[in-house]
């Protein structure tokens, strides 16, 4: 998976857009979207905000769609590099074709009696 560090990440953002066709999905703890409703299936570069204060103005304006990661209990946010783990666990599940909540695709174990 290529990974890039840019200096004017805006202008970059439009470029993987326009020249490369890319889809690009921003994560923000306030987007509509859940993760799990997005259609990550295409080509798409997955922008993640910074851990005390997300996604600059610019960056959000930029994207095709910003998504959210569902939080549950009394969890507000995830580490930047966790919350990036689960989106692109998302992004490879859907790409191959394992519904949400199964075990598709996994062997399944039995237990030993006896």
């Amino acid at each position: 998976m290529p990974f890039f560090q840019v200096t004017n990440l805006a202008r970059t953002l439009e470029t993987l857009r326009d020249a490369h066709r890319l889809w690009v999905v921003g994560t923000a703890g306030e987007a509509e979207t859940l993760l799990y409703d997005a259609d990550l299936r295409g080509r798409l570069a997955l922008v993640m905000g910074g851990e005390e204060k997300g996604l600059r103005r610019l960056t959000r304006e930029h994207c095709d769609l910003l998504v959210r990661l569902p939080m549950g209990g009394n969890v507000e946010s995830l580490n930047v590099s966790v919350a990036a783990g689960v989106a692109l666990f998302e992004a490879v599940r859907q790409r191959r074709g394992q519904p949400l909540g199964t075990d598709a695709g996994r062997p399944r174990r039995t237990l030993a009696t006896g």
